[in-house]
């Protein structure tokens, strides 16, 4: 798509005609204006609703809509974005007031009003899309809006991690006179307040960004134009044409082979390219289905924590790019604990049998694992072999693997015995990786009762507005949820951009939820 012998410094409109058009561009231009990024990645979305999507949607969602609280730095704590502030106002954490920028447009010219972030918010709820984010607003009531730049939320009960759910692309703020109050969008034409207007979109192929000239926020976008390219389950398809000079940036999706290979050969003296490792907060785990007769035995589940070799997973798959994970909240999360290193220690088949023997299991213990084919990358299919490898050299189990394309697989989990997720945080709190995956409704639909979790330990963590403070609770819950053993982490991994030398700014472009933001990217001016 891009001619790499000559970077190039074009307009906005013009970009975004050769981009839609899918051709070259020549070298030349104003030395003033911006030049087009191209970024690569394997995570498609799957809608372009917020209202439909808690999955990798959020990738394009951070970029083009805009909520009231963002992440602006590492620290993991929100600030205003389209409010100009925001804060409790009660000493309970259950009344919230935000105050919008003057000025807020949509992409169409239509103003961002108290108004619209009420439609927005109430019309998550409102369509409860299965497979959408209105669990992560579920503690919200109502929301008044005195004035067209004051909207003040009631919460049902208390709840500290509000502004953080404000952060995240759940909460992105729609147009009421283009998005149905019940039902999700049809088609492409959507109105954001983001930093980027979504000037063309292709269906797992591409979605073309324009600097949003009436943007108003935290943001200083540093390009005009962005094309992000998909590349759905073909890490390989995605690395040749960032070495074709197709694409300037890849994220996510680099397999460990790949990583490598970026690293040997910049040690090896070609700085051609450079490989930014970033801590990350993306975890891996199995989720269990009691509904499955194997699958809800207590004893099963324990038996498989204890054959479980994490370090045999990720270094034979993962060439130790990953981190063996022994809780559902992730090392760098305040609050993380190993509960289930304590519980199960190292990988042990004697340990297993004799759990199995005790709960009057002898016969081999049958077990289908079912994982996505093109959501996380082409590892993930020999992730879930070296798992069946190891169940089965135990001799205590019959695992058989299978897989679904991503659209399909998530509609699904009520089918599966047991299946693999990752989970990218909604925000930088333990909370995020515990109620997520409990209570009766849930990322999965398929309900977890914890009573001690959801009725004690979450209502008294969200009381605390120190996060720090609230952290240690989390310790209470990790240890119960190892005790289950229906989620067991597996790793936990790391954020690994590759980028052609001329692009700056991928240092900065991960936020503390592991999204990344695109107008942080820019070509260097020396290039």
């Amino acid at each position: 798509m891009f001619d790499r012998n000559g970077p190039l410094k074009i307009t906005t409109t013009a970009a975004v005609a050769a981009l839609l058009a899918g051709c070259s561009l020549l070298p030349g231009g104003d030395s003033d204006e911006e030049q087009s990024i191209a970024v690569g990645t394997t995570s498609a979305p799957s809608v372009l609703d917020p209202a439909g999507a808690w999955d990798q949607s959020w990738e394009l969602f951070r970029n083009v809509y805009q909520t009231l609280t963002t992440f602006t730095n590492s620290s993991g704590k929100p600030d205003p974005e389209a409010a100009k502030s925001c804060r409790f106002t009660d000493s309970e954490s259950k009344v919230y007031r935000c105050t919008l920028r003057k000025g807020l447009k949509f992409s169409n010219g239509d103003p961002v009003n108290a108004e619209a972030v009420r439609f927005s918010l109430q019309r998550v709820l409102d369509i409860d899309a299965d497979s959408g984010p209105a669990d992560l607003l579920g503690s919200l009531d109502r929301v008044e809006t005195p004035d067209h730049r004051t909207v003040v939320f009631h919460l049902k009960k208390s709840d500290a991690t509000f502004p953080y759910v404000l952060a995240t692309p759940a909460a992105s703020l729609v147009n009421p006179a283009v998005y149905p109050g019940d039902a999700l969008l049809e088609g492409n034409n959507i109105s954001g307040s983001g930093p980027y207007e979504l000037a063309g979109y292709k269906a797992n192929k591409r979605a073309v960004l324009a600097r949003n000239p009436s943007y108003k926020g935290t943001a200083e976008v540093q390009n005009e134009t962005v094309t992000i390219r998909y590349f759905p389950g073909d890490s390989s398809g995605m690395v040749q044409a960032f070495k074709d000079g197709a694409v300037d940036v890849t994220f996510r999706g680099l397999t460990p082979k790949q990583i490598r290979g970026f690293q040997e050969s910049s040690a090896d003296g070609n700085d051609n390219v450079e490989l930014t490792e970033i801590a990350g907060k993306e975890i891996r785990y199995l989720v269990f289905n009691p509904k499955f007769e194997w699958a809800g035995n207590e004893a099963v589940r324990k038996a498989v924590a204890e054959l479980i070799d994490r370090k045999a997973l990720t270094r034979n798959v993962y060439d130790r790019t990953a981190e063996p994970l022994y809780s559902m909240v992730p090392a760098g999360i305040a609050g993380h604990t190993n509960a289930f290193f304590e519980a199960y220690g190292e990988p042990s088949r004697e340990k297993a049998e004799q759990t199995l023997r005790e709960a009057g299991i002898t016969q081999k213990v049958p077990l289908t694992l079912w994982y996505t084919t093109d959501r996380y990358g082409s590892t993930m299919k020999k992730e879930f072999e070296e798992i069946a490898r190891q169940l089965n050299g135990s001799g205590l189990f019959d695992i058989t693997v299978k897989g679904r394309p991503w659209n399909e697989y998530q509609k699904a989990y009520e089918e599966y015995p047991v299946f693999g997720r990752g989970w990218f945080p909604d925000f930088p709190d333990a909370d995020t990786y515990v109620s997520s995956f409990v209570g009766k409704s849930n990322v999965f639909n398929i309900p977890y009762d914890t009573p001690k979790i959801t009725g004690k330990l979450l209502p008294e963590s969200r009381k605390e507005g120190d996060r720090g403070i609230a952290s240690g609770i989390f310790a209470d819950a990790q240890t119960i949820l190892a005790q289950d053993a229906r989620l067991l982490p597996l790793w936990q991994g790391k954020v690994y951009v590759a980028a052609h030398k001329d692009i700056a700014g991928v240092e900065w472009s991960i936020d503390p939820s592991t999204i990344m933001r695109m107008w942080e990217l820019n070509r260097k001016a020396s290039w």
